[in-house]
């Protein structure tokens, strides 16, 4: 006997030496016909999918879907976007009103519009340095993001024309930078400048928005916000490759002047004066039609709007170096590490902390107007947009 013999037989456990029992007679088979009934409930089992499963994998096909899109068009950075308009209504000289909302409307539409636009321009790009992506990955198909540009755009403008002429004459405007941007100036010298006049364009769609004359009064807290801005592009143009220890210093510079112009209120005319013109603690008793400025109210309103004028310039002070303070500590550290060690890591660390800063940002340029009720609020919004950046990045 071979071994190879021995081997097979010890693997079934037969001894070679013992004769092989006679194989036994095979059984008759049953007649075909119909299975019995459990056979073939049985059956029917096996050949139909889990019907328990298939909602649960509707459900995650569903919920990968509106991940990707959140990844596109970077949700958690949403919230940097009312304090423009808000910030814009303060320095009217009013409180926020329906032009104030809808001029929010039109810019979260636009700011969206910019994102997806951002990534179909950048889908090439992306697939080598950030393939996870929704675009690159196929989780979203180029011509989808492209007409959900096309359709946030086409939104964004018809709310502001909702609002009046002078802000669809700047949201107008924001459209073309935002495109523009994406388009064709992102990757040139010009394009931090193109960024930061979407930005300063958004507080002044707020301003406009709320009332049509305050467009003069706006640009000097518009270009504030823009510098910021400006700031924070020219990190991020090193986000993917690092290596750039001049621009976070550069930014870390612009956050600490930017930190010195709003930790104080502006002087405001007096509520007597009778213009309205800073009027904010009163808007809302003599304003004029359309959101125009209010005249100053005469005999108890008058004194009434004098008390509530000095309510607000005691708490203004307050609000805008607290506002000022939560800007300072939240671009203040990353900008530094960024400068110390521009690695790529750091320097999107540093992209990231520089747009949620742009929240505590407009809360100061808000309360230093004088509203310091809208800067806090709008600086309730930092820990929300925190917690939601852990979850999708904003970069």
């Amino acid at each position: 006997m071979s071994g190879r013999t021995g081997a097979r037989a010890g693997a079934t456990g037969a001894d070679p030496a013992q004769p092989r029992p006679s194989a036994p007679a095979p059984a008759r088979a049953p007649a075909p016909g119909p299975a019995p009934a459990p056979a073939r409930a049985q059956a029917g089992r096996r050949a139909r999918p889990d019907a328990a499963a298939t909602p649960a994998a509707v459900a995650a096909g569903r919920g990968g879907r509106l991940r990707a899109w959140a990844e596109l068009l970077r949700v958690s950075a949403l919230f940097t976007v009312p304090g423009d308009a808000l910030a814009g209504a303060a320095c009217a000289g009013l409180r926020p009103n329906r032009g104030t909302a809808l001029a929010v409307g039109a810019s979260l539409c636009l700011y969206e519009a910019g994102m997806a636009l951002n990534d179909w321009a950048d889908r090439d790009e992306d697939a080598v340095e950030r393939p996870h992506r929704p675009l690159p990955s196929g989780r979203i198909s180029p011509p989808a993001a492209l007409a959900a540009a096309g359709a946030l755009t086409a939104a964004g403008l018809a709310l502001a024309a909702r609002a009046g002429r002078a802000p669809l004459a700047v949201a107008t405007t924001l459209a073309a930078a935002v495109w523009s941007y994406d388009l064709h100036l992102k990757h040139t010298p010009a394009g931090p400048a193109a960024m930061a006049s979407a930005r300063t364009l958004d507080l002044l769609l707020g301003a406009t928005a709320t009332r049509p004359t305050a467009l003069r009064p706006a640009l000097p807290h518009a270009a504030l916000l823009g510098a910021h801005t400006y700031a924070i592009t020219s990190v991020s143009r090193h986000e993917t490759q690092g290596g750039s220890t001049r621009a976070p210093l550069a930014a870390l510079a612009t956050a600490l002047v930017i930190t010195a112009a709003t930790a104080r209120p502006r002087n405001r005319p007096s509520p007597t004066a009778g213009s309205g013109v800073g009027a904010w603690a009163w808007a809302g008793i003599g304003a004029g039609a359309g959101g125009s400025p209010p005249t100053a109210p005469a005999g108890p309103l008058r004194e009434r709007a004098a008390s509530l004028m000095r309510a607000s310039d005691g708490l203004a002070p307050v609000a805008a170096g607290l506002a000022a303070s939560a800007y300072v500590r939240t671009a203040l550290t990353p900008f530094l590490h960024a400068a110390l060690n521009p690695s790529p890591p750091l320097t999107e660390r540093a992209v990231g902390a520089g747009i949620r800063a742009m929240i505590p940002l407009q809360a100061a340029l808000a309360a230093r107007s004088g509203a310091p009720g809208t800067g806090l609020a709008v600086l309730a919004l930092v820990p929300v947009a925190r917690r939601l950046a852990r979850k999708v990045s904003p970069t």
